[in-house]
């Protein structure tokens, strides 16, 4: 029973731990990683990373022999008759049919392949790193644009939460405040008026919270699909830390070459090279080394085996194969031409690109420093709201102020609260897209 206790506390252990990691608040750089690990976007960028060293060893096979067998079995039951004249048979004047072959034909053979020089095959062996880089820096892009939406859904969420946790405390307050006038009316000391008005209120902030029930369930479910999780899993989030978005982050201007979408178009650009390469080598002559040997029976009888009515035989070759383009009517001059195309059209692109990028910094950097200036306002004013809203209540419990500028305050509080949630979404999605601007978006990992 001692050696068996041990064992129980482990198990007891193991079984409670993922009850534990449930229960755990979902962090950002946790949905994050959840998300790349397990969203199925990411795992397609990650089998189109696998999948190209595949197409490599494809390329390579061009580089190497190639041998190939084959064999075949021939029965004859009617041998064809030639005819032949009769002088060489000793009957001068006739003509003779007579029956060539053997009822049995049988044989087997290897034959043998190598490119010695084929222009196209080198390119395309040049070509194949370019194609394993171009792979992983977008699989590389797919993470980025995944912790972009991630993180801007994951945001929602938490505002959304704040909102509902700004409406129960109103909530709570009209519901108090509504019990008290109940009483005061029951004691004949308010008015009927009074009381439908505050359970009308009451009623409207019930719907409101609903709404925001409802929105919430609706985005953390995007929120779920986007990090590839099951929907039915649920999900529990930390309060929202306003000190540590009041502060203006990095806004250094990047440098637009290295960023992901910069470097995914110059390797295109890159591979668009490589086929006009490719296209080219087909003015080259090409040279193969080809090799033979096979084995054949001939026989009147089943060829199995050596006997009196089979005859084997084996034979080889040995052969040099060269192809000299000559003339394929300019089909080849018009594809260049057309990759000529391709390549200035991509050259066009990335220069957009170029100018796309940074005007979407200016735009992030500008955006930023607008929505902190607003979401700064929106928090003083909240805070007035707040107090606006606790002196009304106090002047309205002392008989100086009436109902109406206590329901007008706590709705303005209200209003407040809700302005000061939207610009703070506002800021966080302007911070995603400077990060984004900047490359930076994997630093959200480690917030």
């Amino acid at each position: 029973m001692k050696m068996k206790q041990p064992l129980f506390f482990i198990c007891l252990l193991l079984l409670v731990i993922p009850v534990f990691a449930q229960d755990k608040p979902l962090t950002l750089p946790d949905a994050l990683k959840y998300a790349l690990s397990a969203s199925q976007t990411a795992h397609k960028a990650k089998l189109d990373v696998e999948n190209v060293e595949h197409q490599i060893a494809e390329v390579k096979a061009g580089a190497l022999p190639t041998i190939s067998g084959s064999g075949s079995l021939t029965y004859n039951p009617l041998l064809q008759l030639t005819p032949i004249p009769g002088e060489l048979t000793g009957q001068p004047g006739t003509t003779t049919l007579v029956a060539f072959g053997q009822k049995w034909n049988s044989g087997a053979n290897v034959n043998l392949s190598q490119n010695l020089y084929n222009k196209g095959v080198i390119t395309g062996l040049r070509a194949a790193n370019s194609s394993r880089e171009f792979y992983r820096i977008n699989a590389q892009l797919t993470d980025e644009q995944l912790i972009e939406q991630v993180s801007g859904i994951y945001y929602q969420v938490l505002v959304e939460k704040h909102k509902l946790n700004v409406l129960d405390t109103t909530i709570e307050n009209t519901a108090r405040i509504s019990k008290v006038i109940k009483g005061l009316y029951e004691s004949g000391l308010a008015k009927e008026i009074d009381v439908d008005r505050t359970t009308v209120n009451l009623s409207n902030l019930y719907a409101q919270r609903q709404q925001i029930l409802n929105s919430i369930t609706l985005q953390e479910n995007q929120l779920k699909f986007a990090m590839g999780m099951e929907i039915q899993t649920p999900l529990t989030f930390p309060p929202i830390e306003f000190k540590k978005i009041l502060t203006q982050g990095d806004t250094s201007r990047p440098d637009v070459n290295s960023l992901t979408q910069m470097q995914l178009l110059r390797k295109q650009g890159e591979l668009l090279e490589f086929k006009k390469q490719s296209i080219k080598a087909e003015y080259y002559p090409s040279l193969s080394l080809s090799g033979n040997y096979g084995v054949q029976g001939l026989g009147n009888s089943f060829p199995m085996g050596k006997g009196p009515s089979v005859n084997w035989f084996d034979y080889a070759s040995i052969g040099l194969n060269l192809k000299i383009p000559i003339f394929n009517g300019f089909s080849t001059r018009s594809k260049v031409r057309q990759a000529n195309i391709e390549i200035l059209k991509m050259k066009e692109d990335i220069d957009q690109a170029s100018l796309s990028l940074n005007l979407a910094y200016e735009n992030a950097a500008t955006q930023l420093k607008n929505s902190l200036v607003v979401l700064r306002s929106q928090l003083d004013n909240a805070t007035l709201a707040q107090k606006v809203y606790r002196n009304t209540q106090s002047n309205y419990n002392l008989g100086l102020a009436p109902l109406t500028d206590l329901l007008d305050a706590e709705n303005a509080l209200t209003d407040a609260n809700n302005n000061y949630s939207s610009a703070l979404l506002a800021y966080r999605i302007a911070e995603i897209q400077l990060l984004k601007t900047q490359g930076k978006l994997k630093s959200l990992l480690n917030e």
